[in-house]
């Protein structure tokens, strides 16, 4: 073990941060220091050297609202000077209440329920196990899960067994839930997803089928149409089979409404909310689900219940910022800065189409993606894609791409100008490859 007091004095923070941290999805051994973030405001951070970053992936897609929010830091210290935090086993607290209320005056009709959790990853945890339980209550058996192809919906082991990303999960192989994979119904498949959905569903085998809704984030913004996703939930529903729509990274205006469930007809069972919830402040989440999944629990039987909890379940101070959240997003300034956005997209989309090195485009809401042309396949954390990672953070603009393809999520409040420059250094980098 490292003597501390022997280290060097005029250690930056970067070095410091190699000497100490372990980062998510890093190798250590072939990362060098990383850019150290001192402070940030709207759509740009500022490192301790004094360089300025575009955050044009609202940092893991969970500020909207930009850094440093007055109104957002307001509500979190108003909070914490009133209630910063009480158990929520055996209790309960006004912001809560308040959230829950507003929450379902703004989720699809159908859900009635609220199930506070931790992160996205958790969240997808409660509705399968909610899923897998309810079937048990029941006395019915049915422990397996459908799910798309190449999905990501999170790191535990619930959510990672449901998840397609296979050098993910590869470790994990035999200690994961059972979960057959269907093919993502872009178009030209839409028929052969329909079909190998249909084909599971009806064996009773299955208790709930998960999805993210039109995005697949992590697969590379991976987009398809509601039309296809409603037929989907029309079938589960027909045979007895919880849809699941994981809205972590598509909730709170994402796809240009505030779910991306609300494009749909057919209402899914239940909705896994996280990221965005609380401007990119807290760590919180939610599960939500309809009075029949609830009722399945509800028993003089204490074993019925669902047991799962967490310490900061419902946590007041990201009550508090989940609530100054929901309010800024839906400001009439807010929602013209989602289609401002959108039409920004679709322009550099319709620009970027034609060119000579890009295979296709695509846009929903604020979510733009480019799919570079390759002679061969890109694995996600391949030489392509850390080539262009390398370019970006040297250009001072923060996308993180996924192989060979580069996408945009920015805050709601990043500028036409700033937005145009990310437009402006991605060309560049289309150019670069």
């Amino acid at each position: 073990m490292k003597d501390l007091n022997s280290l060097p004095v005029n250690m930056t923070l970067s070095e410091k941060d190699q000497l100490y941290n372990w980062h998510p999805y890093t190798q250590h051994k072939t990362t060098g220091l990383l850019p150290a973030i001192v402070k940030g405001e709207g759509a740009l951070l500022w490192d301790d050297n004094g360089k300025e970053y575009i955050d044009a992936i609202a940092s893991w897609w969970v500020n909207p609202f930009g850094h440093a929010n007055p109104v957002m830091a307001e509500a979190i210290y108003q909070q914490l000077t009133t209630l910063e935090h009480v158990l929520f086993g055996g209790f309960t607290h006004n912001k809560a209440v308040a959230l829950s209320e507003k929450l379902l005056s703004i989720l699809p009709s159908n859900q009635k329920r609220i199930f506070y959790s931790d992160n996205g990853s958790t969240a997808v945890e409660v509705a399968l196990k909610a899923a897998l339980q309810y079937n048990y209550n029941q006395g019915r058996k049915r422990a397996k899960i459908i799910a798309f192809e190449d999905a990501f919906h999170g790191d535990t082991f619930g959510a990672m067994a449901s998840s397609g990303i296979t050098f993910f999960t590869e470790a994990f192989k035999g200690s994961l839930l059972e979960v057959v994979r269907i093919p993502v119904p872009v178009p030209v498949k839409e028929t052969e997803a329909l079909q190998a959905l249909t084909a599971l569903v009806q064996t009773n085998e299955f208790a709930a089928f998960i999805f993210e809704p039109l995005v697949q984030g992590a697969a590379g913004m991976v987009m398809y149409d509601a039309a296809v996703l409603d037929q989907m939930i029309a079938v589960c529903q027909h045979h007895h089979v919880f849809t699941i729509a994981d809205e972590v990274m598509t909730g709170f205006g994402k796809t240009g409404k505030t779910f991306a469930s609300d494009y749909l007809q057919n209402q899914p069972d239940m909705l896994c909310l996280s990221k965005a919830l609380t401007g990119g402040t807290i760590p919180m989440a939610v599960t939500t689900f309809t009075q029949e999944i609830f009722d399945g629990f509800y028993d003089s039987d204490v074993n019925k219940a669902l047991f799962h909890g967490h310490t900061f379940t419902a946590n007041p101070t990201g009550c508090a910022a989940a609530l100054a959240a929901i309010g800024l997003l839906e400001t009439p300034e807010m929602q013209h800065n989602i289609a401002r956005i959108n039409t920004q997209h679709l322009a550099f989309a319709q620009k970027m189409k034609s060119h000579p090195k890009v295979k296709t485009t695509r846009v929903t809401g604020v979510i733009f993606a480019l799919e570079i042309q390759t002679e061969t396949h890109e694995s996600y954390y391949g030489s392509m894609r850390m080539k262009l990672y390398n370019f970006f953070i040297d250009k001072g603009v923060i996308l993180r791409p996924v192989g060979n393809i580069v996408y945009i999520l920015p805050p709601y409040v990043i500028t036409t100008e700033q937005l145009e420059k990310v437009y402006g250094i991605v060309e560049q980098a289309v150019e670069m490859v």
